[in-house]
């Protein structure tokens, strides 16, 4: 009896199967390649550009921090206020108006103070517009934290009891929400803002009890 002739298996597998390519298959594995690379390319890079950037941000806090202390003691403004509004208005000191005019507060500038004509946002009849204002220029960063700090405590030519409740406050809170009733700034949400970067900085920590 003659011997039965075997039959040879066909390979079988995820990319070939019965002699034919799957190409879903491969097409599949093609596109999870493809999203590896991305991933390692973009997604892994995350975490070192996180880490600058807390980095950075502890730099320019211990940078102005020493400065805002000495000033609470002569002027009576909260440090976590003057490091928060510093964050907020200039961008952690990358705005134009920082690295260029030294001005850390969106100061603008009257009469005949040194200024420099500037593209801003200003809040006014319930939106954001951009305006064309002059701003202070300054020396150094110390300066305008000095006059920042004159300012709060010295009020302005019109009033100077304008910001008289935010050197009289006694904590953070108080003293951001009397910062937006005097009217520094148009933004609606300016006290809240400040309020949540000191939280998430803990700039209060920064505080002096009298």
């Amino acid at each position: 009896m003659a011997a039965k002739k075997r039959r040879r298996r066909r390979q079988t597998g995820f990319l070939i199967r019965r002699g034919r390519v799957q190409w879903l298959n491969l097409l599949m594995l093609v596109a999870l390649i493809g999203g590896l690379g991305w991933f390692v390319a973009h997604g892994w890079n995350d975490q070192p550009q996180t880490t600058t950037t807390s980095s950075s941000h502890t730099t320019f806090i211990k940078k102005i921090a020493t400065e805002a202390q000495n000033l609470q003691g002569q002027y009576h403004v909260l440090p976590s206020i003057t490091i928060s509004q510093a964050i907020l208005e200039s961008d952690w000191g990358q705005s134009t108006n920082a690295t260029e005019n030294n001005n850390l507060f969106g100061v603008k500038a009257a009469g005949t103070q040194a200024g420099r004509l500037m593209t801003t946002q200003e809040y006014y009849d319930g939106d954001y517009h951009t305006v064309k204002r002059r701003f202070r220029v300054y020396d150094s960063w110390d300066a305008s934290l000095l006059e920042h700090a004159k300012t709060l405590a010295n009020g302005t030519t019109w009033n100077p009891q304008q910001y008289a409740e935010v050197t009289q406050a006694s904590d953070y809170q108080t003293a951001a929400q009397a910062l937006q009733k005097a009217g520094y700034a148009t933004d609606p949400s300016y006290a809240q803002k400040l309020i949540n970067i000191i939280q998430k900085y803990d700039l209060q920590r920064y505080d002096s009890k009298y």
